[in-house]
């Protein structure tokens, strides 16, 4: 791909004639659109048949789109099995834990394990590979189209059967299975890998942790297979890099899904009054494929929709601001779903940039505005790097698994895990959301890892060599109180290794919700929530003590110095407004004594993006709520795009704007 920030859209020109496909190449052309993604939906057009393909349409498609300096993301059609594949097959198709079987419509309704439908995808895509994979103008394959995100896991029996054979190859026997899940509960003992069950709905009460737990992973290895299998064929017949179009809401690993892929892309429908969900995005999937720029590859230019329901429309302006925020925080791409509305289907209420008569829709000048963005932005944007934060929050798909065995009073990993990020935000703390197996923690002064009810030896080292080195790593809440098969520890509530590197000894794990607890910390005195742990400091310091409750008087917050830096244990959530200014004083706290300069006073509802180019420092402020916003400048800034002098002191934001701000660095001696 050449250097360039691209704005795309999703064009389906299967759907059109071809005076519509001229009508949209020159609308295209006049909005700014510079690539356009195809391809995901069209097995049916490009193998009508079995074993009869024919590509020309989408060959004529991507010739036309480079005639007029318009790039292509192509993408595999595998969300989308043909009837021919579905219809008399009920052994292909999804099946439910309580027994559904899928029919064919919508997506998703075939078992991507299924052994015909691996077969038949392979083809297809080995095909489609060979036809399209060399044109001029395509720059970068897809695999399928958002991976589980209708659907989780597979019920059907050749599912079954795969899950055994893994299980065989996890656990070695069976009575090493039954010992790591604890099955003599309740008289679950196994004779052989063959009884053992997936987790269905057809029992009276639960199924055991451990079974459910594994059984998503399970799934999440199995969906990444395929995408790996995808890759593998597509780089034998193209050099274009390959990436998934995934979300954080959806049943994967992501990790594990783009180890295999090139570069990380995803979507989003975050509502304007959801904004954080929607940087949060941005600050995760730049390190997911750290050092290759991520693709926004999905959003909306007006709002959402379905025949089932219709989200808020976005506010004049704040387009601009989610692309110029996304740009800056480390993307290349900023694209739509989708140019022209869809005339029937199950998505046609969903916001476009052209209805489907043809006119520009209500989100078209906010499209333009985006535009005019980009060009405006680019030379900065290619000219620098995004910076890596100070400040370091782990994000986990593995625990996503773990809360949806275990849910407690309905937590949801998605939601905790933006709560904690927004305490981050408000701060003004640039911050990383570090996928789970970072490989290397470098660079980081505050660390926290919330939320990870198994917490891996491995990523325990990781973070205690870097507070050797000097970082504060906060652990909880919520952290390490589940082995790695989701059983409870026995040698100590939050594991042995753990207690003792933090110097605690844990004496109570149990939902403080509803039983009045409060406690105080660094002035700040708030309710105390969640599934909680209650320390007694054996070689730590009591940091926060809890005032009233069952508790009352042990610690529910320690810190002990190890090396040059901190373990804090976070054993409870404060919760309510004056949980969270709690919450904000302890990160500032911890943040101060561990140096992290990487941030700035800018007001809530506007973020500065830090990135460095050679011999100098841009900050990229954006004002995403639409009140306006402000951040105090050091002596010595210019505008970054005017090149004119910009006093210190007070910089002031309009609803929604962006300011390019350029800061020379200090010669290296």
């Amino acid at each position: 791909m050449s250097r360039k920030l691209y704005h795309g859209a999703s064009w389906y020109p299967e759907l059109w004639s071809r005076e519509i496909w001229e009508q949209d190449i020159a609308m295209m052309k006049k909005t700014g659109i510079n690539v356009v993604r195809l391809g995901e939906f069209a097995w049916s057009v490009f193998e009508p048949e079995e074993d009869r393909t024919d590509f020309s349409l989408y060959i004529e498609a991507v010739s036309l789109l480079h005639s007029h300096g318009i790039d292509t993301v192509i993408c595999t059609p595998t969300a989308t099995p043909p009837i021919w594949l579905s219809h008399g097959h009920p052994e292909r198709m999804h099946r439910e834990p309580d027994g559904r079987i899928m029919g064919h419509g919508s997506r998703q309704h075939a078992c991507t394990n299924n052994h015909f439908f691996r077969a038949r995808s392979a083809k297809i895509v080995e095909a489609q590979a060979q036809a399209l994979g060399r044109l001029p103008g395509v720059i970068a394959w897809q695999i399928d189209n958002e991976l589980k995100s209708h659907v989780a896991e597979c019920f059907c029996d050749t599912c079954r059967g795969l899950w055994q054979k893994w299980l065989e190859k996890r656990y070695g026997t069976v009575q090493a299975l039954n010992e790591a899940w604890g099955t003599a509960v309740w008289s679950q003992t196994y004779q052989c890998f063959e009884q053992i069950p997936q987790p269905s709905t057809a029992v009276p009460f639960l199924h055991s942790s451990s079974l459910s737990t594994m059984h998503q992973l399970f799934s999440m290895e199995k969906i990444a297979e395929f995408a790996d299998m995808q890759a593998s064929i597509i780089r034998r017949h193209s050099p274009q890099p390959i990436t998934h179009n995934s979300s954080i809401a959806f049943h994967l690993d992501n990790e594990r899904l783009f180890r295999g892929l090139d570069f990380a892309s995803y979507d989003t429908y975050a509502s304007f009054p959801n904004r954080n969900a929607y940087l949060i995005n941005c600050d995760l999937w730049r390190n997911v494929k750290k050092g290759r720029d991520f693709w926004v590859m999905e959003t909306s230019p007006c709002h959402g929709g379905s025949l089932h329901g219709q989200p808020q429309l976005h506010p004049d302006g704040y387009l601009k601001a989610e692309a110029a925020a996304a740009y800056a925080l480390g993307a290349e791409a900023f694209c739509y779903w989708l140019w022209r509305q869809q005339r029937s289907g199950s998505e046609q209420p969903h916001g476009a940039i052209l209805s489907a008569w043809g006119n520009p829709s209500i989100g078209y000048r906010n499209v333009l505005e985006v535009e005019e963005a980009r060009k405006t932005l680019e030379p900065v944007i290619l000219d620098t790097r995004p910076l890596q934060a100070e400040v370091g929050l782990t994000y986990s798909d593995r625990s996503k698994v773990f809360l949806r065995t275990e849910p407690h009073r309905k937590l949801q990993h998605r939601s905790l895990i933006t709560h904690f990020y927004e305490q981050l935000l408000h701060l003004g703390l640039h911050r990383d959301l570090v996928p789970e197996g970072a490989a290397a923690l470098d660079g980081y002064k505050l660390y926290a890892s919330p939320y990870l009810p198994y917490l891996p030896k491995e990523l325990t080292d990781r973070a205690v060599a870097r507070v050797k080195q000097g970082a504060v790593w906060i652990v909880g809440p919520l952290t390490g109180g589940r082995t790695e098969e989701h059983t409870i520890p026995t040698d100590a509530a939050l594991g042995r290794y753990l207690e003792e590197l933090a110097g605690v000894e844990t004496l109570y794990t149990y939902p403080m919700d509803g039983s009045g607890t409060t406690g105080t910390a660094f002035g700040h005195t708030a309710p105390l929530s969640l599934w909680s742990a209650v320390f007694r400091p054996v070689a730590a310091q009591a940091m926060g003590v809890i005032d009233q409750g069952p508790a009352r008087g042990e610690a529910f917050l320690t810190e002990r110095r190890l090396g040059r830096g901190k373990i804090v244990m976070l054993g409870s959530m404060p919760a309510g407004a004056e949980g969270d200014a709690m919450l904000r004083r302890i990160l500032l706290h911890y943040a101060d004594e561990a140096g992290v300069a990487l941030r700035t006073d800018v007001t809530p509802g506007t973020i500065v993006a830090p990135r460095e180019g050679k011999g100098y420092r841009v900050w990229v402020a954006v004002n995403m709520d639409g009140q306006g916003g402000s951040v105090t400048l050091p002596p010595g800034c210019r505008d970054g795009l005017t090149g004119e002098p910009v006093p210190a002191g007070r910089l002031s934001l309009s609803p929604f704007d962006c300011r390019v701000i350029r800061m020379e660095l200090p010669a290296k001696s």
